[in-house]
């Protein structure tokens, strides 16, 4: 193997001006969730001039094989690419002025990282044994770009997963590769109850769907507080109800929509079960009905411990990396990497891109930033983790 990490920083530190350029070219053409296309052809023909064949995932997935000098073991990086419904006001000369599409999570960053990666993995395919993966995944906002990869089949005959998530929290030179349940699983659900409207001066005719509908609200919030062992670790929130015609009307039907979200899966199906039994329970008691609908939007995301430990510890020799934290507090934020987790061991760290007040703001706001100094810190983990890993490790 005829690679450093010295060698590794100057080609990362060489790319920095082009990994900025497509970070800022894919910020100012966002496109959300599952209408990636351009983002897409942009991944795909970078790969083209690096000599990477790729495949499509879905409709704007794409995914990159790199085949090393001899045969080996399979690890997979992972950039999400998908960005969110949300007006761009970073006030930058790059922002999106032309649609309501924002990198307000940093997948741009993800994704400029991954491509100058793969540059400089693809100029070592010499030095490695193996198979290098680059799975540029649509949809993770809305927790489906995971699964569509799953279901082509392309996670399958993994050894090793790895990916990172830029964090506003942590200020650059920080990174955190932290083992066990990092980020919630994360459940979306809605709950539609039926009854019957009427004029209000005639309620003994009618079955109020809005009062029925206001209880469960408010008997949901027992579940955490009543139904779980103290210690346990779950958020059960409802974001909107929605029912009523006209102040004189009484309601026909209510619609509530939430989120459960959780780190153990024990502890998720008890909510969820309970969740449902309440929304028809109170339902029932006010003479209506309920319908209670889950969706699946990520699971619990459950870094491997021995892949939490190599990749500090490749943190650690990445020049400008000051700081590595094993100890990282949960988020109940959800990531589909989760499914990438169910098919092969692997950590997704967090890489800091704060520190700052410009940069500090949170995910998902409309005047997230990150520092672009994080980029190549980025980039070099990748690399660094690939070509370590695939070398077999600091022992091998």
């Amino acid at each position: 193997m005829s690679f450093t990490q010295q060698g590794i920083h100057a080609e990362i530190e060489a790319l920095t001006g082009r990994i900025i350029a497509d970070r800022r070219h894919l910020h100012q053409h966002a496109e959300t969730s599952l209408k990636e296309f351009g983002t897409a052809k942009y991944i795909a023909d970078r790969l083209d001039e690096l000599g990477i064949g790729h495949v499509k995932v879905g409709e704007t997935g794409v995914l990159g094989t790199l085949e090393g000098a001899g045969p080996g073991r399979t690890l997979m990086l992972r950039a999400d690419i998908d960005a969110l419904p949300l007006r761009d006001g970073c006030g930058a000369e790059w922002a999106n002025t032309t649609s309501e599409a924002n990198h307000a999570c940093g997948h741009d960053g993800h994704v400029s990282a991954l491509l100058a990666a793969a540059e400089v993995l693809a100029a070592h395919r010499a030095d490695f044994n193996g198979t290098i993966k680059f799975a540029f995944q649509q949809a993770e906002e809305i927790g489906a770009g995971g699964l569509i990869f799953e279901k082509q089949g392309v996670l399958e005959g993994l050894d090793q997963v790895f990916g990172l998530h830029l964090s506003s929290e942590l200020p650059v030179g920080t990174v955190s590769a932290t083992a066990g349940p990092q980020w919630a699983s994360v459940d979306h659900f809605s709950i539609d109850v039926h009854g019957k409207g009427g004029h209000v001066s005639r309620p003994h005719l009618c079955r109020d769907a809005l009062v029925a509908g206001a209880s469960i609200v408010v008997e949901a919030q027992q579940i955490v507080s009543r139904e779980l062992d103290p210690f346990a670790e779950a958020v059960v929130g409802i974001g909107t109800f929605t029912s009523g015609e006209n102040y004189n009307i009484i309601a026909s039907s209510a619609h509530i929509e939430g989120t459960v979200r959780a780190f153990d899966e024990q502890v998720r199906a008890t909510v969820l079960a309970s969740l449902e039994r309440i929304a028809d329970a109170t339902a029932r008691a006010h003479n209506t009905t309920a319908e209670f609908t889950r969706t699946v939007y990520a699971d619990v995301l459950d870094n491997d411990p021995e892949a939490a430990r190599f990749a500090a510890r490749v943190a650690l020799e990445v020049p400008g990396v000051e700081q590595v934290v094993t100890n990282s507090p949960k988020s109940a934020g959800g990531d589909d990497f989760a499914v990438f987790l169910h098919h092969a061991p692997g950590v997704y760290a967090r890489v800091g891109s704060g520190g700052t007040p410009a940069t500090s703001h949170p995910h998902h706001t409309y005047e997230f930033a990150l520092d672009e100094a994080a980029l190549p810190i980025a980039a070099e983990l990748h690399a660094g983790y690939t070509l370590r890993w695939l070398a077999g490790g600091y022992e091998g």
